[in-house]
C-alpha cells in the first residue's frame, strides 16, 4: 500500500489571476489519491481544513489517513510533521505531493517587499523543504522509489499581470523540479511538476464575471477545468503507469 504526503496551504489576499490552484485541488487530489488505495497524510496550515479533508476521504480496511498541522515555509514545523508520519506509519511516504501556495498580488511597482517575500518562502522555499527534509528520510529508509509531484502554474512560464512574486515563485518550482529530478533520478526517486490554468476553485469564483469571460475567450476549450483533472494527472504521475516520466511539466490548461 502506498503512503502519501499531501501538503496544501492555500492562503490567499488576492481574489484573481490563473493557475491558484485553491483548496479545490489539493482535496480532490488527496480523494484520488485514496481512491486508488494510498493512505494519504493531509498537511495544512489551517488544521480544520485538514480534518474535514480527511474525513471527506473513501477509507477501505487497509487505508489509515492521518491529518497534520504545517507551516510549509518553517523547517520545524516539517520535520514534527514528518516525526509524526513516522510515528504512525514507520517509514515516511513514498509520494510527496507539494501544492502549498498563496498570492499576494499587487503590480509590480506597488509590490511590498513582505508581500515578495512572503510568497516565494511557501510556494518556493517551502517546496525545497519538503523535498529535501523527506528525500533525507526516504533514503535513511531504504525506501526502493518514490514519486515527487509539485503543483507549479502556467504563469510560471507565460507571466500575468499583478503577479511577479507569484510568478517567480512558480517558476522557479517548475526549474526546482527539474533540478532535484537530475539528481535524484539515480536513486529512483522521480520529480515532476503539473502546471494548472484556470481551476474551478473556491478562490475562481470569487473573480469579477468580465475577467473570467476574458480568460475564457484565451483558453481553447472554452472552459474551466475542474480540480478533479487536476488531480488526475497528479495521481497518473504518483502511480507506476509513469515509471519512467522524470523532470516532466505537463500543463493542464485546456491550451491557455
Amino acid at each position: 500500500m502506498n503512503l502519501c504526503w499531501m501538503n496544501s496551504a492555500p492562503r490567499s489576499t488576492s481574489k484573481s489571476g490563473p493557475g491558484c490552484g485553491g483548496s479545490g485541488i489539493g482535496r480532490a487530489t488527496c480523494k484520488i489519491l485514496a481512491r486508488e488505495g494510498a493512505s494519504v497524510v493531509v498537511a495544512d496550515k489551517n488544521l480544520q481544513n485538514v480534518q474535514d479533508t480527511v474525513k471527506s476521504m473513501p477509507k477501505a480496511a487497509d487505508q489509515d489517513h492521518l491529518g497534520v498541522e504545517l507551516e510549509v515555509s518553517e523547517i520545524k514545523t516539517i520535520k514534527n510533521s514528518l516525526n509524526k508520519v513516522l510515528e504512525k506509519y514507520k517509514r515516511p511516504p513514498t509520494i510527496i505531493v507539494n501544492s502549498a501556495g498563496i498570492t499576494r498580488d499587487n503590480f509590480l511597482l506597488k509590490l511590498s517587499e513582505q508581500d515578495f517575500d512572503e510568497v516565494l518562502d511557501v510556494n518556493l522555499k517551502g517546496t525545497f523543504l519538503v523535498i529535501q527534509t523527506f528525500v533525507n528520510s526516504m533514503l535513511a529508509h531504504n525506501l526502493p522509489s518514490a514519486s515527487i509531484i509539485n503543483i507549479a502554474s502556467i504563469v510560471g512560464k507565460y507571466g500575468n499581470l499583478g503577479q511577479a512574486n507569484y510568478c517567480a515563485s512558480k517558476a522557479g518550482v517548475e526549474l526546482l523540479t527539474k533540478t532535484a529530478a537530475k539528481e535524484l533520478g539515480k536513486m529512483n526517486i522521480r520529480v515532476n511538476c503539473v502546471l494548472p490554468g484556470m481551476i474551478l476553485t473556491p478562490m475562481l469564483e470569487a473573480v469579477p464575471d468580465k475577467v473570467k469571460e476574458k480568460f475564457t475567450k484565451m483558453i481553447p476549450m472554452s472552459r474551466f477545468g475542474k480540480p478533479e483533472e487536476v488531480a488526475e494527472v497528479i495521481a497518473f504521475l504518483a502511480s507506476e503507469k509513469s515509471s519512467y516520466i522524470n523532470g516532466a511539466s505537463i500543463e493542464v490548461t485546456g491550451g491557455f
